[in-house]
């Protein structure tokens, strides 16, 4: 898994938002912070990033994905 590939991926989707990443094999952490999470549950939240990611899924270079996103406010308190 090249994890600079889907950091510009990431970046250039997710625009205006703070992106940390971590992989091994093919597990990937990822951390988003940003206004585009606001007033989105959850689930919605993820659905977003797993759309971006979709085809790395779809193709086996990532297998698993651990999901902390939030809202530059949320991320204050965290």
């Amino acid at each position: 898994m090249n994890i600079e590939e889907i950091r510009t991926l990431m970046t250039s989707t997710l625009d205006d938002c703070e992106i940390h990443l971590e992989g091994e094999g093919n597990h990937l952490t990822v951390t988003v912070i940003g206004e585009i999470f606001a007033g989105k549950r959850a689930v919605q939240r993820q659905q977003h990033v797993y759309g971006i990611l979709k085809e790395y899924i779809a193709e086996g270079t990532v297998h698993a994905v651990n999901m902390k996103l939030y809202t530059p406010s949320e991320w204050q308190v965290a």
